[in-house]
């Protein structure tokens, strides 16, 4: 029995190194879901960072928003290549914030990037402050639209870009193809928040009028499908009711700013409505905030009522 019982515990101290040395389970990383929208359209929804559109051309490729990372963005390019054998050739970037730009790390060399002009300065200002949430120097965007709205044809697709107004950012683009009726939203649009709750990023200089002002240009479009920067694809309904609810929301506010009302009175009565699906809670420091961008230690970002109370001269 003695020698027994020693052999065993001889096996068992001799298997503890190889235990050890065994590598912890990683996290499968988001599922990343291509659709197809027309023979030449696709929407790349999930995976890491917010959703891409996939537009095949003559002899390459289009793409709005290229992912978060290196990781995500050879996902989304593995995705394609089984699509089609043509090279990506350029992209659009939609917004800068982290999960829609740093991607393109992994995009072929030489890619053209577009962009508004105030997305490419707010990337080159996050590099000149250590590069948190900015693509390399190489690859910031190559070409800007400066204007409210810019025509183009790039490979023999018809691509109109709009800016109406700062909204989620400054530096917000919208795509907008119109053969195929289909307008890509970036974040100005989203499906995991609450639809009287867009996510305005204040210290990139958004504005909850001017998510407005772009909604009902979105509206405006000839579009049937909109490609949201989060989430599920959307119809022109959909953004109604959004801004239907954004509008009621917003003029709450103001209404309760002329009877008196202090910010700490109109938070308490209009709280934040939960993501569909989820609880309401405000992001930790440091992680992800429902829609994309992060919350900073110790500096909550400020919420759709303190941008909206400020807007509308509350004090």
């Amino acid at each position: 029995m003695r020698i027994v019982v020693s052999t065993a515990v001889v096996v068992a101290l001799a298997a503890l190194p190889i235990l050890a040395q065994t590598p912890a389970p990683q996290a499968a990383p988001p599922t990343l879901t291509m659709k197809q929208l027309k023979p030449d359209v696709w929407a790349g929804l999930g995976g890491a960072g917010g959703n891409s559109t996939v537009i095949i051309g003559r002899a390459g490729v289009i793409v709005v928003d290229a992912k978060t990372n290196e990781a995500g963005a050879k996902d989304l390019l593995a995705q394609i290549a089984q699509i089609t054998p043509k090279p990506v050739t350029t992209v659009i970037f939609t917004h800068s914030d982290g999960d829609h730009v740093n991607g393109v790390v992994a995009f072929p060399a030489g890619i053209t990037a577009i962009a508004h002009e105030n997305n490419k300065k707010e990337l080159e200002a996050a590099l000149a402050s250590g590069g948190r949430g900015a693509p390399p120097a190489d690859r910031l965007p190559t070409r800007v639209v400066t204007g409210a709205r810019e025509g183009t044809t790039i490979d023999g697709v018809k691509l109109e870009l709009y800016h109406w107004a700062p909204a989620h950012t400054n530096g917000d683009l919208i795509v907008y193809l119109p053969d195929s009726k289909i307008a890509a939203t970036g974040d100005i649009v989203v499906t995991n928040r609450a639809d009287d709750n867009p996510n305005i990023h204040a210290e990139k200089n958004g504005s909850t009028a001017g998510w407005l002002e772009t909604v009902r240009g979105l509206i405006g479009l000839n579009a049937e499908t909109y490609v949201t920067g989060h989430g599920d694809l959307l119809t022109k309904a959909d953004l109604q009711r959004k801004l239907a609810a954004t509008t009621e929301r917003r003029n709450k506010i103001a209404a309760m700013i002329k009877e008196g009302k202090t910010l700490a009175e109109i938070k308490a009565a209009l709280p934040d409505n939960p993501a569909p699906g989820a609880a309401a809670a405000a992001p930790r420091a440091g992680q992800p905030a429902p829609g994309g961008g992060a919350a900073r230690a110790g500096t909550p970002p400020l919420t759709f009522v303190d941008i909206a109370y400020r807007e509308l001269g509350g004090k």
